[in-house]
Parts: structure tokens; sequence; C-alpha cells
């Protein structure tokens, strides 16, 4: 059976300085139509009344007539109208209550970017051609694309690191259904390691913010005591980004790797489903948390499930694993976060993340084999959420 799965090709590129400047120019610009239509939309949504995207397309044109917002004709409109089209899907997320309502993009903190459909980009003989602009972009190929795929968009992005990007959008034939295999494994996130296996195998936790903490921290105070709006702070503020985005780097690359092996390795792969926004307000691990990077972790594993015809089990959050004997059922009333192994009245002595393993594990294949006790727990590809049993407080 064949796929069509839509895949992003991410390249670093090298822009000439006037190529910087038209990709500068142009976010600015996809930036203030953003605001300036979100602004005509929370207007009229207070007055309870709903605007499209065509009317905020007809809003754009008359904008650009305008002789404050001439400069819009400067750069290609078709960027612009993307955004457009992103802000009438955020509207749609929010008003499906699967989002916050829109936010105005910050000169300093939003993403820069801008997206180019068909229209507005030329690529042959592996050259990429932009519009408004009369050279391709110098860019590193450090992976080939799929032979004889078509772009469908291009997006050009500059980070807090002053790294620019340019993602390809293409359908990738490569990608395909695995062969099936009969094997099933439960995953226990955690801390002191990554993941816990139920085979046992536990993987270390690389703790890619720890390595860089010291040089973080130094760049941060150095940065502190710089004026504001100076060159000076400019390049202390770049030393800072630098160092996130290789702490960031590193993460991904890791994640990667290890979800890669479990979809190829596993048919069945069940995981927890961990309300990761609630547990970062702990200020004593989160830190710790947000640098183990679990939901991204679970982003990554579902969708590489989804293209390779893997299934990908959320057991409750409620489901207590920790505290379950996986050998004869019996449930203790208490497990605090310093017990790493315990004994049950079975005889049994567990290791505290490798028994939870063993009880998600569990868990999931109930749903598989009876469908027992099936809920959604979010809008996910492919994930379904096993609830087996519901503690009178948050399993630890």
């Amino acid at each position: 059976m064949s796929t069509h799965v839509k895949r992003a090709y991410r390249y670093r590129f090298c822009p000439t300085d006037v190529q910087a400047a038209e990709l500068s120019r142009t976010f600015g610009c996809v930036r203030k139509v953003y605001n300036l239509a979100l602004a005509a939309r929370t207007e009229a949504w207070a007055r309870q009344v709903r605007v499209s995207y065509h009317q905020t397309s007809a809003m754009l044109t008359a904008w650009k007539k305008t002789e404050e917002l001439a400069y819009l004709n400067e750069v290609s409109s078709v960027p612009l109208q993307q955004t457009l089209r992103h802000l009438q899907m955020a509207f749609t997320h929010f008003v499906g209550k699967r989002a916050r309502y829109p936010r105005f993009k910050s000169r300093k903190t939003s993403r820069r970017s801008a997206e180019y459909t068909t229209s507005a980009f030329r690529f042959r003989d592996g050259k990429l051609t932009l519009a408004k602009m009369t050279e391709p972009l110098d860019i590193v190929w450090s992976r080939p694309l799929p032979e004889g795929t078509s772009l469908s968009t291009v997006t050009v992005s500059q980070d807090a690191a002053g790294r620019w990007f340019v993602s390809l959008l293409c359908e990738d034939p490569s990608v395909q259904p695995l062969p099936a295999t009969g094997q099933a494994i439960g995953v226990d996130v955690g801390l002191n390691h990554l993941l816990t296996l139920s085979t046992g195998e536990k993987i270390a936790n690389p703790r890619h913010e720890r390595r860089d903490r010291a040089a973080l921290a130094r760049q941060q105070r150095r940065l502190a005591k710089k004026e504001n709006g100076s060159a000076n702070r400019a390049r202390a503020r770049l030393k800072v980004a630098k160092i996130h985005a290789r702490i960031a780097d590193r993460r991904r690359d890791t994640l990667h790797k290890l979800t890669t092996r479990l979809v190829r390795e596993n048919q069945t792969i069940v995981i927890e489903d961990l309300t990761v926004r609630n547990m970062v307000k702990n200020h004593r691990l989160a830190r710790a948390i947000s640098d183990a990077a679990w939901s991204e972790f679970r982003r990554m594993l579902e969708y590489k499930a989804q293209w390779y015809g893997r299934e990908v089990i959320a057991v409750d959050r409620w489901f207590p694993s920790s505290r379950l004997c996986s050998a004869c059922g019996t449930l203790r009333d208490k497990m605090p976060l310093n017990v790493r192994t315990w004994t049950c009245d079975c005889g049994v002595t567990h290791d505290r993340d490798v028994n939870a393993a063993h009880n998600l594990l569990a868990a999931g294949l109930a749903v598989t084999v009876c469908g027992a006790g099936v809920r959604p727990q979010r809008s996910t590809p492919d994930g379904q959420s096993a609830t087996k049993q519901k503690p009178s407080r948050r399993e630890p």
C-alpha cells in the first residue's frame, strides 16, 4: 500500500547581503500584516462579528494602497497572503478549543519566518530562487531530496542565533510502512534515566542543558550588564542564543535517534499521557523536566509511528504504574519519589521504573486486545489512551 507523506527537509544557507536585507524586510512585513489583521479581527470579535480570510485579504489590498503601508508592495505578496492563512488557521483552532486566542507577533521574540508557495519560487537543477531575488540561495545540501519530487512550499527562517534555514516541503515516497513485527514495548520516562523500557533497558539522560549551564550562566551575567540598545548588548545576546541553539540541537538529535529506533524495532509502543505543562510548575524540577523534553519525545514518536505503520498507545495519566505490582497486581498506598526499589508482599523486588514500564505495557496491551478503558486525551495522529484505575491523588 502506497502512502503519500509530506515531509519537510531543512537546510542551512548563507544569504548575500542583498538577500539578507530582502528577507529581513519580508519578515517585518509578514509580522506587520499579521498584527494588522489580528487587530482588525479582534475588534470585530468584540462586536461579535466574524471576519474571514477573504475579508482580511481584501484589507491587505487596501493597506497596500495607503501611503503609510505602501512599503508592503516592495516584498513578495505570497508570504503576506500565507500569514493571513496562518491567522485563519489560528482562529479555527481557537474556535475549536484546541488553542488559545491568537497573540500579536513581537519584533524581538517572535519567530522570523516567511512562507513561499510554488508561484513565488523557482527550483531548477538543485538551485532555489525566491521571488524578488535574482540569485539562488547558497544552500548547504546536507542530505539529498527525494528523486523526482516537486516542492509544495518553501519556508525561510532565521533563528535567534542568527542562523538562516530553508525548509522544503515535498512528498517523500521513501516513507513506507515497515514490515509488521510482534514486538510491543512499554516506555516510562524519567529524569535519572531518560527512558526505561519494559525489557529492562535504561537509557541515560544526557542532560544537555546541564553540560552548558556554567557557560550559559556566564554569558547571561555579561548580557545583564550591557546597556539596552547598545551594540555590545546585541553581541552578548547573540552569544547566549548560540549556546541555547547548541543545547537544542543536541537534544533534538538525541530524541530523533531514540524515537526512530523505537519505531523501527517495535510494532506497539505504550507510553504515559503526562501533562508536562502542569508538571513544570514544580519549580524544583522544572528545569530538569524541560531539558528532558518529554512532550517533544511523544510528538516525534507519534508522527513517526504514523509514517511507518506502527501504533502508539498513551495510558491515562492517573494509572498508578509505579505503585502497582506487575507480578501480583497489589496496589501500594504510597510511593515517594525517593523510593527507587521496593519489595511487594508477594516477595518480588521491583525496580521502580522497570516495574512502571511493565505495567504500562500491560495496560496498553489490554487496549489492543479488548479495548479496555479507552478514552481520548488529546488530538493526536493515532495515539490512544487507556484508563485502568484512578487513584485518589496524582501518581508521582
